[in-house]
């Protein structure tokens, strides 16, 4: 999955009313970030904490930077956004990349299901059984 913009690594001061977070870039400025998670991100906003952050122009958003990952020491990422997993799988899906259901041939995501419910991909196929997911 690519970001719309290329991400700024930053290190987290602080994390606070649930949706903000306050950062330093590598060159020195502190910013502010709009962190897309209202979860309590336990281990993950530990000041100090190695974060990418993607830029922001758009005029209609009050902050310039997106809070998008947690980089562990060990090299690994953690995602913060939690609307990117179903844009990943989405994209993953549609790219054929997950090997057992790379036979559908369609996906469609936010289908409703039941009453008063959806959900997330229902992928469909000739010959193959619907597959919810």
């Amino acid at each position: 999955m690519r970001f719309q913009t290329e991400l700024v690594p930053a290190r987290l001061i602080r994390r606070y009313k649930r949706f903000l977070a306050d950062c330093v870039l590598d060159d020195g400025r502190e910013v502010v970030a709009h962190c897309a998670n209202p979860g309590s991100m336990m281990g993950l906003a530990e000041p100090g904490t190695r974060i990418w952050l993607e830029p922001n122009d758009d005029p209609r958003k009050k902050l310039d930077y997106g809070w998008r990952l947690v980089e562990h020491p060990d090299g690994h990422f953690t995602g913060v956004d939690t609307a990117l997993p179903n844009r990943v799988l989405k994209a993953a899906l549609m790219a054929r990349a997950v090997a057992p259901l790379a036979g559908y041939s369609l996906v469609r995501p936010e289908v409703n299901y039941g009453t008063g419910s959806r959900i997330d991909f229902l992928l469909t196929g000739d010959g193959q059984p619907d597959a919810f997911v």
